[in-house]
C-alpha cells in the first residue's frame, strides 16, 4: 500500500436494470432525475450536468476512461456500491460488465462497499408523503452466505482487487440492518466469522472487514444495541469510518436550505483529532466532496425542510474547501502511529447527492 491510499466510493446506477424497469418502467435511469433537477435558491449549482454526458457504466470504455481520470490524479481504488437482496442482485453490471471487462483494469484496484440499505421510492421523492421501500436490505442468514461465496470465489482473486496487509476489504454500510438481517449482534458475529472461515478455507490469511458509521448521530437508530460504539465494540471489525461527512455532522440543525459545507467538515476534523481513538479499532476517515440531494426531490414540488430528501444542501464546496479537507486527511492517515494509512472519498459519481 502507498503511503496514503485514496478509495473512492463509486455508485453503479448509471444504466438499466431489470428491478428499475419494474419499479419505473422500461428503459429508466437516474439519469431521468439529473435531467430535472432545478435550482431551488440563487445561486444554486443546479442542474449540474457530467462533462462526459450522461453515459452507461456498464459500458466497458466509460470505465476505461474513469479508470485513467482517476489514476491519473491519485485515486488508488473504487469502493463499488454492492447490492444484493433476498432475491438476488441488483445493479452489478456496472462492475461485472463494466469496470471488470475495461482494458487498462490494471491501472486501478476495486472493492466491494456491501451497499445493504433499504433501496426507497426516491424517484422522484414527493412532498405528499413518506416513500415507500422498493427492495429491503436485510437479508437471511443462508443470503448472506450465498453473497460470502460469491464475494471469495468471484471478487477476491482478481489481481486488482483492494487488500489491507493482503486480506481483502469488504466494508458494511448499514451496520444496524446487518446486525438485526442475522438476529441480532450473537448472529452477526458469527456471520463475519462465518466469511472469515470461507475466506480462509479459499487460501486467504482474512478478510478485512470495515463498517461504515453511517448516521452515527442518529442516536435513535443504535438505541437497541447500548449505542453505536456498543455495536461496533460488540463485532469483529478490522476498522470503522463515516460514509460521508453527515455521519458526524447534524444536518438537520443546519441552516435551510444553504447549509454549510465548512462546518461539516470542521465537525469531522474535530472527530478525527479528538474521538476517533475511542472506537476501538482503526478509523478511516472520509473526504466528502459535497452534499445536494435536491435532484432526488419533485421538480414541480416546492422545496422546504422535511425528511430526507428535503434537507439542507451544503453550500461552499469550493475546490478550495476540498482541498483544505484532504490536507486535514492527509495529515490525519499520514500521522506516525496512524494504523490504517486509508482515506474514503464522497463519491466519484454520486450526482443524485451533489457528491461527485
Amino acid at each position: 500500500m502507498s503511503v496514503c491510499e485514496l478509495a473512492v466510493h463509486y455508485v453503479p446506477c448509471w444504466h438499466a436494470d431489470p428491478r428499475t424497469d419494474r419499479w419505473h418502467g422500461k428503459g429508466w435511469t437516474p439519469w431521468q432525475l439529473i435531467r430535472s433537477a432545478q435550482p431551488r435558491y440563487e445561486g444554486h449549482r443546479q442542474p449540474v450536468r457530467p462533462a462526459w454526458g450522461m453515459v452507461d457504466d456498464t459500458d466497458p470504455h466509460v470505465a476505461a476512461r474513469e479508470i485513467d481520470l482517476a489514476a491519473d490524479h491519485g485515486v488508488c481504488s473504487f469502493l463499488y456500491h454492492w447490492h444484493h437482496f433476498d432475491d438476488g442482485p441488483f445493479l452489478h453490471d456496472a462492475l461485472d460488465r463494466g469496470l471488470l471487462k475495461a482494458a487498462n483494469i490494471d491501472r486501478i484496484k476495486f472493492a466491494l462497499l456491501w451497499d445493504n440499505r433499504d433501496i426507497l421510492a426516491h424517484a422522484p421523492a414527493l412532498l405528499s408523503g413518506n416513500p415507500g421501500v422498493l427492495a429491503s436490505g436485510r437479508v437471511t442468514s443462508a443470503t448472506f452466505d450465498a453473497m460470502v461465496r460469491l464475494w471469495v470465489e468471484r471478487y477476491f482473486p482478481h489481481h486488482c482487487y483492494l487488500r489491507m496487509e493482503e486480506c481483502p476489504f469488504v466494508a458494511i454500510y448499514d451496520l444496524v440492518n446487518f446486525v438485526r438481517s442475522m438476529g441480532g449482534l450473537e448472529g452477526a458475529r458469527e456471520a463475519i466469522e462465518r466469511l472469515q472461515l470461507k475466506a480462509a478455507g479459499a487460501g486467504f490469511p482474512g478478510v478485512h472487514v470495515m463498517g461504515l458509521l453511517w448516521r452515527a448521530e442518529e442516536e435513535s437508530r443504535w438505541a437497541e444495541f447500548g449505542g453505536v460504539r456498543a455495536l461496533v465494540a460488540a463485532l469483529p471489525l478490522d476498522s470503522v469510518g463515516p460514509a460521508s461527512f453527515l455521519d458526524h455532522y447534524d444536518l438537520v440543525a443546519d441552516t435551510f436550505p444553504r447549509g454549510s459545507y465548512a462546518k461539516a467538515a470542521a465537525a469531522n476534523f474535530h472527530h478525527w483529532e479528538s474521538e476517533s481513538r475511542s472506537w476501538g479499532v482503526p478509523y478511516i476517515p472520509n473526504v466528502t466532496l459535497g452534499f445536494d440531494a435536491s435532484p432526488r426531490c419533485a421538480a414541480t414540488d416546492h422545496f422546504e425542510r422535511r425528511e430526507y430528501p428535503f434537507v439542507p444542501i451544503l453550500d461552499g464546496s469550493t475546490p478550495a474547501a476540498v482541498r483544505s479537507a484532504f490536507e486535514h486527511a492527509r495529515t490525519f492517515v499520514t500521522r506516525p502511529d496512524a494504523p490504517v494509512k486509508l482515506v474514503t472519498i464522497s463519491s466519484w459519481n454520486d450526482w443524485l447527492e451533489g457528491a461527485s
